[in-house]
């Protein structure tokens, strides 16, 4: 999976996104290419309030550590805010979205020319060509 991606759902049932960003329960997190994707983890989260509790933010966003995008019923704006600093794409999802279907569809954005918040989290995700200094020198580059 040279191009996977990770990504996040917020949900409570691990098949479909039903949570508000803030408040979720859980995250399902995949590793997504254009052939496959794998389901790599599960994480649980105790009951939290949707507001007055800004804390409870910084533990998700530190769960969602390279991963590209965020999949979610809502999101407030202080964690748009955040998560976009950290290079993490939010999206919101109509409630029950599901997660079998969203993954298809990534697949298949991936496929057919990704968006550019897609294209950005592709390319900071692969390696190195290791052809690149080859090309550099072949073209008069000298150090």
């Amino acid at each position: 999976m040279e191009t996977a991606i990770k990504v996040a759902f917020a949900t409570s049932d691990m098949l479909h996104v039903n949570q508000h960003f803030g408040s979720a329960k859980s995250f399902a997190i995949y590793a997504v290419d254009p052939e496959q994707s794998e389901f790599l983890e599960a994480s649980q989260f105790g009951e939290l309030a949707q507001d007055g509790n800004e804390d409870k933010l910084s533990v998700k966003i530190q769960l969602l550590d390279g991963c590209a995008a965020v999949y979610c019923q809502a999101i407030g704006a202080s964690a748009i805010k955040q998560i976009v600093a950290q290079g993490i794409q939010p999206i919101k999802v109509h409630d029950g979205s599901s997660i079998k279907h969203l993954l298809i569809d990534l697949q298949n954005e991936m496929k057919s020319g990704p968006s550019s918040w897609l294209a950005k989290a592709i390319n900071q995700h692969k390696s190195p060509d290791p052809q690149r200094f080859d090309e550099m020198e072949h073209e008069g580059w000298q150090e």
